[in-house]
């Protein structure tokens, strides 16, 4: 074979190598594409199934909403939504917007059921409004034996989010404290951390509430770093204020994106949050 002949035989087989290199790294560049196109498709469709899902398609004792149908519905204002467990446990976190009874007269603990006749005065006597409850999940019965209580009453429009608090605080996050509970919790539960989500001056380096931790929205990722957060337990107890209520809610909602578990917020003012923590309780800020 003479030399040129060679050089072209070379040339042919370079040619093809790195055709099929080519090709190949084509082909795995569309491998790639197709898999984060899939991951991101089943993540679209994971979290549509958990926020547009119900616990039971059962309508006994009534029908169900989903998390999303819940958001929009308070977004709306458009239903009247009750929290069915106990009022000490709603003041300690509840879903923000929702409104609570006292319990059944005559009924257990065990049995525990909100008291129908306080839910007909709240909404006026209007037997046809739109109500939504909640409680613990799907395991909880005590929006079912509320809801039956409702429907024998002559209730027409009663729907339960079975889902309830849980998975509300797990898809959505923040919770809301009530003050009889901010109270409870300073004094009894020295693990948890007091965040507030005032900008740093001069007037507020912990110094209107002692323990608080000052922690402007801003710096939650710093926080993960320099021990303001605990990032060695998730489930901590954090307990948001602010000089406004939104003010709380939006630090509120930044902690509880870094998966932390058990944030709420205080909605009112940093006076009214001191206030209700040493008002009348005959104990002072150093105790």
């Amino acid at each position: 074979m003479s030399y040129r002949s060679r050089s072209e035989s070379i040339r042919s087989r370079s040619c093809s190598v790195l055709k099929s290199n080519a090709a190949t790294a084509i082909l795995f560049l569309l491998i790639g594409l197709l898999g984060i196109l899939s991951t991101a498709a089943f993540a679209q469709a994971a979290s549509a199934l958990l926020n547009d899902g119900i616990v039971s398609t059962s309508t006994n004792p009534t029908v169900e909403v989903s998390t999303n149908e819940l958001k929009a519905i308070l977004a709306a204002n458009s239903a009247w939504v009750f929290d069915a467990r106990p009022t000490a446990e709603y003041a300690m976190s509840h879903i923000p917007g929702a409104l609570n009874v006292a319990q059944k007269p005559g009924t257990p603990t065990s049995e525990y059921i909100s008291d129908a006749a306080e839910i007909e005065r709240t909404v006026g006597g209007d037997k046809t409004a739109s109500i939504v409850l909640y409680c613990n999940g799907p395991f909880c019965g005590k929006t079912k034996r509320l809801a039956s209580d409702l429907l024998a009453a002559g209730f027409t429009n009663v729907r339960r989010y079975q889902a309830g608090a849980p998975v509300w605080r797990a898809l959505v996050g923040t919770m809301e404290i009530e003050a009889s509970a901010v109270k409870d919790v300073w004094f009894n539960d020295r693990t948890a951390r007091i965040c507030d989500a005032r900008p740093v001056t001069g007037e507020n380096r912990g110094a209107n509430i002692p323990r608080s931790i000052v922690l402007p929205v801003n710096e939650v990722l710093a926080a993960k770093d320099d021990g303001r957060l605990p990032m060695e337990d998730h489930n901590t107890r954090i307990i948001c204020f602010g000089e406004t209520g939104a003010q709380a809610k939006a630090l509120a909602d930044e902690i509880s994106k870094n998966a932390f578990h058990n944030v709420t917020f205080f909605n009112g003012t940093a006076e009214a949050f001191r206030e209700a923590i040493f008002h009348e309780t005959g104990r002072t800020a150093g105790n």
